[in-house]
């Protein structure tokens, strides 16, 4: 992709986001153009270019997932991951697989026993079906993801525009929150997540995906943007995003963005030679500074709040007694429930129901894992290892994704903090799994002369 194309996409993502604000409906639209422009574009493409072209597509469909949600755009709620499955399944059925995922069809397989149990305890009262979309829709695509992308080539190049698709549709979301909340300082009444500069959306997953943004452009900040013009391009759009996460004060997509970035910058000074060491260096600097930028306006825009949310203080100061926001009530609540069923769990979606039963609570998981063990027992104990182990393993044999360990944390983190409300945990797991290629220069062979006798 040259820089001409990035700028253009960029502006129309802009005027993407200007134009959903000012006619909502059009996220309808959005989402429909989504579907048809992707399905043709793999359908279409040469059997060499396809698992790209899927990977472009799940990837767009995970940027615009919340923004979609946001606006009222979706006509089911897991509409995303149904998609991300669907494009996958697109290319599975057009392309070979690489390898073997002997370890992935496993984790699937093991999701059954949890279903079984969930039929058996259903009440007259319960939706079955819908409990099982919501609680299953996130592990069911990670694994067939990974399925797809488990040591898949792909260059590094493409892996870039791959980012680039997950990032453009959080530009229209950032234009659009700014639009939808220009005054932030209005909205700020205590040190609670902020749902108003969220775009009154949940903040959490408003707070994940421009996290995930915050990532991708700084990688773009310092790797992809050879010219001044470009980095300015890409320090603003960073700059804006981050503001705007920062402000929905919802801490774990942010953390999680700054752990990201700190893994992959480690890495990547590692891999380059002196030379372009000390060109990150002197970035790192300017990054630094940006970074500060960002925090003291945040910091004036909130009255100082957002200095005590993240130091786990209330609007007055005072040391909050859980830095988890509740969320360690929900996880020793579940820990109990598989202690009490091992083998089987309590069954698919029969967490949510158990806890309003003995502790008058009306509250989903935030924690993947310990969600995965109360509802699936032993069977989801391997299942999780699976995910956890799998990747590491393939890591050990190739060292060639300078994005791993950022991938890595990205989805270990937010399956914590977030549960897998979202797709992107679990498209960005299946990035983890992908074998990246470099493109070498070839050597020139020269001919070789007979010596003279």
């Amino acid at each position: 992709m040259n820089n001409f194309s990035y700028i253009k996409k960029i502006g129309f993502h802009v005027l993407l986001g200007l134009a959903i604000y000012a006619v909502s409906f059009l996220s309808k639209v959005y989402l429909f153009a989504i579907c048809v422009y992707f399905a043709n574009q793999i359908l279409t493409a040469k059997p060499s270019q396809k698992p790209v072209q899927v990977l472009l597509a799940c990837a767009y469909v995970v940027g615009s997932e919340v923004f979609i949600r946001m606006t009222g755009g979706n006509f089911l709620y897991e509409a995303s991951k149904y998609l991300v499955i669907l494009f996958v399944f697109m290319g599975l059925f057009t392309t070979r697989l690489p390898s073997q995922p002997i370890g992935y069809i496993m984790y699937l397989f093991l999701l059954l026993p949890g279903i079984i149990v969930a039929g058996l305890n259903s009440s007259p009262g319960s939706n079955l079906r819908t409990d099982i979309a919501f609680n299953l829709s996130g592990p069911v695509c990670l694994g067939i993801v990974a399925l797809f992308c488990y040591k898949r080539k792909i260059s590094f190049q493409n892996l870039n525009i791959v980012l680039l698709y997950m990032a453009l549709p959080l530009v229209s979301m950032t234009v659009y929150l700014f639009f939808y909340t220009p005054d932030v300082r209005a909205t700020v009444t205590g040190t609670g997540s902020n749902f108003a500069a969220s775009g009154g959306f949940g903040p959490n997953q408003v707070s994940t995906v421009l996290g995930l943004g915050m990532f991708v452009l700084t990688a773009r900040f310092f790797m992809l943007s050879p010219n001044l013009f470009l980095k300015i391009i890409s320090g603003v759009i960073l700059a804006a995003m981050s503001f705007r996460g920062v402000v929905t004060f919802s801490r774990g997509g942010i953390l999680t963005a700054l752990f990201m970035i700190a893994a992959y910058l480690f890495f990547y000074f590692k891999k380059v030679n002196i030379k372009a060491k000390f060109r990150i260096t002197r970035l790192v600097v300017i990054f630094t500074a940006l970074a500060l930028s960002v925090w003291l306006i945040s910091s004036l825009q909130t009255g100082g709040l957002i200095e005590n949310r993240y130091a786990n203080r209330d609007a007055l100061g005072r040391e909050k007694e859980d830095v988890t926001t509740g969320r360690s009530d929900l996880i020793s609540f579940e820990f109990n429930e598989f202690l009490n069923n091992p083998v089987f769990g309590v069954g698919v979606g029969k967490i949510k129901v158990l806890r309003e039963q003995k502790e008058g609570l009306l509250a989903a998981s935030h924690n993947e894992v310990s969600r995965i063990l109360a509802e699936h027992g032993l069977f989801g104990v391997f299942a999780f290892l699976i995910l956890l182990l799998a990747p590491m393993v393939l890591r050990f044999k190739n060292k060639n994704n300078v994005f791993f360990y950022s991938f890595y944390l990205f989805w270990f983190l937010t399956v914590n903090h977030s549960a897998m409300r979202i797709a992107a945990p679990a498209f960005v797991y299946g990035l983890c799994l992908l074998d990246v290629r470099f493109k070498t220069k070839r050597k020139l062979k020269l001919p070789v002369r007979k010596s003279l006798k």
